[in-house]
């Protein structure tokens, strides 16, 4: 094979091959190199096999992993590959094929295998789908319907519009394109930050791909092969948002066992259900049997709390079964990932994104002819509207499937600006909850206040900390009389407040002291009391149905609606106020000053006490951080819960579409997840700061440089 690699100053791959699939295999063999460790990790989570070295903490997932099939489903999206496009599966095989060349080399660099005794296995050819349906599994948010189904049994069907906005984990995102004739050097910019969980090493891998058929810069996720989410070919660039569209569904099921094999009532009557046990290994503990259930409409995931147990041998109980898209289609639109990379102009883009499926996102694009796009992209079933809304019984037919939504065509730009945060907009149709319009007004507003943008401007959109989303409780407190000294002052200083959320804002820290002394303080309130103890379902699934998570992201509609007269929310925010005054005039020496001081990072890792993982073994704590949920700079916390954030900018990036060079990126920690490599962290210090590193694509300056592994 005649491949080069590259590594620029902040030691992200440069790689240049003699064609796509020698590509594939490079991509693949350098992932492993640089990333071994979360790329094992990832497939055991597919799999369902990571408890076995990862231990109790791991076994949840495991469990869920086992029961909704990711694995077979993978399995089963690659046939269909297989069969419908044998080109992107040999392209995807040879991805796998160049992990399986690099996995025992970038495994002997990463400690954490000896830490646990894992040894590098083997990926398969469908793996890299496996690693996709896992990451994006809970992305559709199917268990905000759990929480509809209680608050209906709980509260009524009336309070569950109290609580709609995004769930935990599903929204933050931002994206923003600006025409050409918004810009300084008149071609588009597409920028914007993809908010998940934020994970070490991060979801987003920095890469440049180059054979004859394209040259194409972008973020990969490690185990994938291509650019699926963000990437620029030099005629093209792409990005995108979560849609917030709904296409999963969760199925009310009667089952019931006959002669030693399970039943369950469909539409047509009783009929059979595949079953089988698997056995989940857990380092430092029992396996754990799992008795892996599927219906006419999908697995089953869960029973139904407060039904007949389902191990009665000739019992009848109730379960929840999940419907989700690649199951029933066999499909994961991987044909799409190829069509990108080679894509010239925005109608390449778009012609490929026909082919989406999951997850449903909002696209952005925009190419150096003009052309701009705006659009959905990805699979959502046609069905009855009660399915995106709860739960829906299995048995009747008015909730089957009716096949799937045509592609929505692009919408336009108006005005040469176009902006996407999770709001309720070209996906509305799709959805039945969306994030608050704050981002999204936001970046509008500082958009269209701007003037003529050029790429480096951009940070100060990426940024921005302003809380519209604080101005409801500050209002009620504008109201508040019979104050105490310390709180009277409280609240004065916090109607003086310029509602920046700032790490180094003492006055933000007094606003989220406020902000979770109401969330507890409802959270405790006989109106409300019912919803505390969460159903039992599966632990997975419960920060879904934690009552203070749920107040905390709907806090604006609980504070200014008519429909909990019950409530008195001035004396509630009166109290409050007193609680927050207090605690912070009795804050103890070392005790956070600062919003930053409180609201510090706290990434998922799946080692967390592994080697050279900082805030553990003697490290320095995590940094802390500017922004808040509901700011463009969405650094999300759970008020009432807790300060630290796990969810925030997984990448940032700025895709000047006519003058790539000037593009910019970067990620929370590094180009490589091996502890100890200089480029582990070393742009976790730009990104803190909001700013973004430059994107190299001269490969006469990268031969410059020596070429690495």
């Amino acid at each position: 094979m005649s491949i080069e690699v590259y590594r620029d100053s902040w030691g992200i791959p440069h790689i240049r091959a003699a064609d796509p699939r020698e590509l594939a295999h490079a991509q693949g063999r350098v992932t492993a190199f640089d990333r071994a460790w979360q790329l094992e990790v990832e497939r055991h989570r597919a799999a369902g096999t990571s408890a076995a070295f990862l231990g109790t903490a791991a076994r949840d997932w495991d469990v869920f992993a086992r029961r909704v099939r990711l694995d077979d489903t993978a399995r089963r999206c690659f046939r269909h590959l297989a069969e419908e496009d044998r080109e992107t599966a040999g392209w995807v095989s040879s991805y796998v094929d160049g992990v399986n060349a690099g996995l025992a080399e970038g495994a002997a660099r990463a400690p954490e295998f000896a830490a646990t005794g894992l040894v590098p296995g083997r990926w398969s050819p469908w793996t890299p789908l496996a690693v996709w349906l896992s990451t994006h599994i809970l992305f559709a948010g199917f268990p905000a319907k759990l929480w509809r189904r209680t608050v209906a049994e709980r509260l009524g069907a009336e309070a569950v519009e109290l609580f709609a906005t995004d769930g935990p984990g599903t929204a933050g995102s931002n994206g923003w394109l600006l025409s050409g004739a918004r810009t300084a050097g008149g071609g588009a910019l597409i920028a914007g930050d993809p908010h998940r969980f934020i994970e070490n090493p991060g979801v987003y891998q920095q890469i440049h791909l180059a054979c004859p058929e394209y040259d194409v810069v972008g973020f990969a996720v490690p185990g994938v092969p291509g650019l699926p989410h963000f990437g620029h070919t030099g005629g093209v660039a792409w990005a995108i948002t979560n849609a917030m569209a709904d296409y999963q569904d969760l199925y009310r099921e009667r089952l019931r066992r006959r002669a030693g094999r399970i039943e369950a009532l469909g539409p047509d009557g009783w009929e059979p259900a595949a079953a089988h046990a698997e056995t989940v290994e857990v380092a430092g503990a029992e396996p754990a049997v799992v008795e892996v259930v599927e219906t006419g409409r999908g697995p089953v995931l869960a029973e139904v709390p407060g039904g007949a147990a389902g191990g009665a041998a000739d019992g009848e109980w109730e379960a929840l079964s999940l419907r989700y898209p690649p199951r029933v289609y066999g499909d994961l639109g991987f044909s799409a990932l190829p069509a990108l990379l080679a894509a010239r102009r925005v109608a390449d883009v778009d012609a490929a994104l026909d082919r989406w499926v999951e997850p449903v996102n909002v696209v952005l694009a925009a190419d150096t002819e003009g052309g701009l796009l705006h659009r959905v992209a990805g699979t959502v079933p046609v069905r009855d509207g009660a399915s995106m809304r709860g739960v829906v019984p299995a048995w009747e037919p008015a909730y089957a499937w009716r096949g799937r939504h045509a592609p929505m065509p692009s919408v336009p730009v108006a005005g040469g600006i176009a902006v996407m945060a999770n709001e309720r907009g070209p996906a509305a149709p799709f959805g039945a909850e969306f994030a608050p319009p704050h981002r999204a007004e936001r970046i509008r507003e500082l958009l269209d206040g701007g003037g003529t943008w050029r790429a480096g401007d951009m940070a100060a959109v990426h940024t921005d900390t302003f809380a519209a989303a604080a101005r409801p409780l500050l209002a009620l407190l504008a109201g508040v009389d019979g104050l105490g000294p310390a709180a009277a002052e409280l609240r004065d200083r916090l109607l003086r407040w310029d509602l920046r959320m700032d790490a180094g804002s003492t006055d933000a820290l007094a606003y989220a002291r406020l902000r979770s002394a109401v969330v507890r303080a409802l959270a405790a309130h006989p109106a409300l009391a019912p919803l505390a103890d969460p159903p039992p379902y599966p632990a997975l699934l419960l920060p879904w149905l934690d009552l203070r998570t749920r107040i905390a992201y709907a806090l604006g509609t609980l504070l200014t609606t008519d429909r909990l007269p019950e409530i008195d929310r001035p004396a509630l925010v009166r109290a409050a106020a007193e609680e927050a005054a207090a605690q912070l005039a009795g804050a103890a020496p070392g005790e956070p000053a600062t919003w930053g001081e409180a609201h510090r990072l706290a990434p998922w890792q799946a080692l967390p006490g592994g080697p050279g993982n900082r805030g553990d073994a003697g490290d320095e704590p995590w940094p802390g951080l500017a922004g808040d949920h509901d700011c463009v700079l969405a650094t999300a916390a759970v008020p009432g819960v807790t300060d630290l954030c796990a969810r925030g900018p997984a990448a940032r990036y700025v895709w000047d579409v006519a003058r790539r060079g000037e593009s910019r990126w970067v990620v929370p920690f590094g180009a490589c997840g091996v502890p100890g490599s200089p480029h582990h962290r070393d742009q976790l210090g730009p990104w803190l700061r909001g700013e973004l590193v430059p994107v190299l694509t001269d490969w006469q300056a990268l031969e410059e440089s020596h070429a690495d592994r």
